[in-house]
């Protein structure tokens, strides 16, 4: 059964206007992507649930740098398909083969027409309530 979407519209509808700040305050990972899937905001939860410093991912292609086990249709294709279409807004369950805490978790990919950009929300799925 996949996950269903955990966040409120408020949430989508406020998103593109959050501060760096506020965006830390989520408590799910939250990664904002350009068309092209260059990272451009990686908040606190997702450095602590990837392991990995924002100075270290802003700038580069989550798929292709950053986590290379999201090229697949299943991540990427989803992501390729909402910009083509300018709609997106999808929740899944994911498996982050991460070397040292592989984990699983659901992600939520929602298509912003205000900034054209898409929004990636991750939870590990011990903290989702389906």
């Amino acid at each position: 059964m996949e996950p269903k979407d955990q966040y409120s519209p408020e949430l989508y509808q406020r998103i593109d206007s959050m501060s760096p700040a506020e965006l830390d305050t989520l408590p799910q990972g939250t990664i904002q992507l350009d068309r092209d899937g260059k990272i451009l905001q990686y908040n606190a939860s997702e450095e602590r649930l990837a392991n990995i410093r924002r100075a270290k991912v802003i700038g580069k292609n989550f798929f292709t740098e950053v986590a290379p086990c999201t090229d697949v249709q299943a991540f990427h294709g989803r992501f390729r398909e909402g910009i083509r279409r300018k709609v997106l807004h999808e929740t899944f369950r994911y498996h982050f083969s991460f070397r040292k805490n592989p984990t699983d978790v659901s992600v939520t990919l929602f298509y912003s027409s205000r900034s054209e950009t898409v929004w990636v929300f991750i939870r590990k799925l011990d903290d989702v309530r389906e």
